[in-house]
């Protein structure tokens, strides 16, 4: 599994369409809460519990790229209709975590969010062909 973090909405895109131009794998683009940087966990207690479950899984499929993506500090998320994530065509977030997988053609095939992103049975649906 490649990781690849995306720290500034300003390169959402750029790195998405990369993703998409380097040939036939599943992409996969987790949105969480972003760390905080006295404890280095996320905000979100919900992303804290999701995030090791969803890599295990994710992990499993072959050629898998995992876009991780963080929302913002909890002020920039909570009660923010501007947020960036909330507004952008293809993640149109209402909650973190948010697992989104992209198809080839760029457009959302099937989404898992929060208390689903810590179920392993529902990571095993999502993630079979």
């Amino acid at each position: 599994m490649k990781v690849i973090r995306i720290d500034e909405p300003a390169k959402f895109d750029q790195v998405l369409t990369s993703t998409l131009e380097s040939g036939p794998h599943r992409r996969f683009i987790l949105f969480f809460g972003t760390e905080e940087a006295a404890t280095g966990e996320s905000w979100c207690p919900d992303c804290v519990i999701a995030d090791p479950t969803v890599r295990k899984w994710v992990r499993t499929v072959e050629d898998a790229i995992l876009l991780e993506v963080p929302v913002g500090a909890r002020s920039t998320w909570k009660n923010n209709p501007d947020n960036f994530y909330k507004r952008h065509s293809l993640s149109r977030l209402t909650c973190v975590p948010t697992l989104i997988e992209v198809g080839p053609d760029g457009t959302e095939k099937k989404r898992l969010l929060e208390s689903e992103c810590s179920s392993e049975e529902r990571l095993q649906e999502f993630l079979s062909p």
